[in-house]
């Protein structure tokens, strides 16, 4: 069986403003989930200029989110997410066996299910699932198919029928609008694969995070090339998740590190906020780096305490 790995990931995002910035007001999600198969070893949120106010809490799905309010003037603000995370590869059979060989019919979610687990089968305000979308999703969702196969095959649908194309969309860019074009990125990619099972009835949660690459053979790894990464899960019985990448074509294993889920991306953005200036011009640069390191050994510098 495959063991265990363990990063260190540091997650940097650089605003820098034409004029004085007076006030800084930030909220996001930067920090790993503990889960069954996921361990945050230890993390904090590191905000320059120092400010005032910093603060975490947990949302309705679990997440952790940080808060930090800055009121001296600045030009530049740096936040910095560091954290050490151990992720557990699936158990054997998890995407082919029990709950994910169920026909994909009898995964459709109730209110006997958890309020939850509902909410997540519904579209988006305003709506996602448009008839193009319920047609294509139609063709991998066939009468009693096994639930994981079905996923697998939408899966590598979208991968082979969608093009990356990095800065080909926003944050804002509706699902329709990736389905018309055939191409997008990766979160994108995710709320098609969302809007897709959906459709079907499936309860479906967008996940953000990041995703570890190892260098072609014979290559160093590169320092600060990683990226923040979205994914999708679908609920089958027993609360029993299938997560999977149309960016990548695969299941998630224990490369992929879960920061966050929600209905959407507006859920659970990395960083968000407000700023009061009279700054007619803002930039931003963003690096991830994920680190591998030995796993269930001491670790150097390990970071002893979370915002609060």
């Amino acid at each position: 069986m495959t063991a265990a790995r363990r990063y260190r990931i540091e997650h940097r995002t650089v605003y820098s403003y034409s004029s004085v910035v007076t006030g800084s007001f930030g909220r996001g999600y930067l920090t790993p989930r503990d889960l069954a198969h996921q361990r945050c070893v230890s993390h904090r949120v590191v905000v320059d200029p120092e400010p005032e106010d910093q603060s975490s809490g947990t949302d309705v799905y679990g997440n952790i989110d940080s808060y930090f309010h800055v009121l001296s003037e600045h030009e530049r603000l740096v936040v910095t997410g560091e954290s050490i995370v151990e992720v557990d590869p699936p158990e054997p059979g998890w995407y082919s066996e029990g709950a994910a060989a169920v026909p994909w019919e009898s995964a459709r979610p109730s209110r006997t299910h958890g309020p939850l687990a509902a909410e997540f089968a519904l579209d988006l305000e305003p709506p996602e699932i448009t008839s193009a979308v319920a047609e294509y999703a139609a063709e991998s969702f066939t009468p009693g198919r096994p639930l994981g196969a079905a996923i697998g095959e939408l899966c590598s649908r979208i991968y082979a029928d969608f093009t990356y194309r990095s800065g080909s969309t926003t944050v804002s860019t509706k699902v329709a609008d990736v389905f018309a074009a055939k191409e997008g990125v990766c979160q994108d990619f995710a709320r098609l694969a969302l809007a897709c099972v959906r459709s079907v009835g499936l309860a479906g949660q967008y996940v953000s995070g990041y995703l570890a690459t190892d260098p072609p053979p014979g290559r160093e790894r590169m320092v600060g090339v990683d990226a923040t990464h979205a994914w999708a899960r679908v609920w089958a019985p027993n609360d029993h998740w299938l997560a999977f990448d149309p960016t990548n074509d695969q299941f998630v294993d224990e490369r992929y590190v879960t920061v966050a889920w929600g209905r959407d991306y507006a859920d659970v953005p990395p960083l968000r906020g407000i700023i009061y200036t009279d700054s007619t011009e803002a930039g931003i640069a963003v690096s991830v780096d994920v680190a591998p390191l030995p796993p269930g050994l001491p670790t150097e510098g390990v970071i002893e305490s979370p915002i609060g």
